[in-house]
């Protein structure tokens, strides 16, 4: 595999989650770079699970970008808010986590078929949870890292280790701006 696509994807990475944290809609545009890049990294590494969840980013990418953009009241901008029926959508991941995984093992030549499916439906969990600015996204975000800095080291996919290395730091940041942001926001409409 060539690795300027994965070094230029990382860059992009990079850029869409700094753009996420500060909240600024930049980061669905570097993000649709990112995720039409990685489409051929994945594939040519034989993690097909990922290699499906960035095809779904690429329409998630535009998907994001409105809703940031226009799904606030009043076709505002966003705001920042609290997961709600938690366990919910960690049953989800689990599930469909099980499923994907049992195909992946089953039916195609899939390297780590279970932990490459956790890696791409807590994503995509986290993922949508962050095109509505729930700020737990974060949360999601941070577990789905750990696991996937182990898988991609394994698969000498090294840029996109150290991308998911640095992806963990900026989750933590990105969780406490976003906390912080919401704090601010709802302190003044508090009586």
């Amino acid at each position: 595999m060539d690795q300027t696509v994965e070094i230029f994807g990382a860059i992009f990475g990079f850029l869409s989650v700094y753009f996420t944290i500060r909240q600024n809609i930049w980061c669905w545009y570097f993000g649709l770079l990112q995720v039409t890049l990685y489409c051929f990294v994945f594939y040519t590494s034989k993690l097909y699970s990922d290699m499906i969840l960035h095809v779904i980013y690429i329409f998630l990418q535009f998907y994001g970008w409105y809703n940031w953009k226009y799904g606030g009241s009043n076709k505002s901008t966003l705001r920042v808010t609290l997961l709600t029926h938690t366990m919910f959508w960690i049953g989800l991941t689990v599930l469909v986590t099980a499923l994907l995984g049992y195909v992946m093992q089953t039916k195609t030549d899939a390297s780590f078929p279970y932990e490459d499916a956790f890696i791409t439906v807590a994503s995509l969990v986290a993922q949508y949870l962050m095109i509505k600015k729930i700020l737990q996204s974060w949360l999601f975000w941070i577990i789905v890292d750990v696991v996937a800095i182990t898988i991609y080291a394994y698969k000498d996919l090294y840029f996109t280790t150290v991308l998911y290395v640095l992806f963990l730091v900026m989750a933590v940041m990105g969780y406490l701006e976003w906390k912080k942001a919401y704090n601010e926001e709802f302190a003044y409409e508090r009586p």
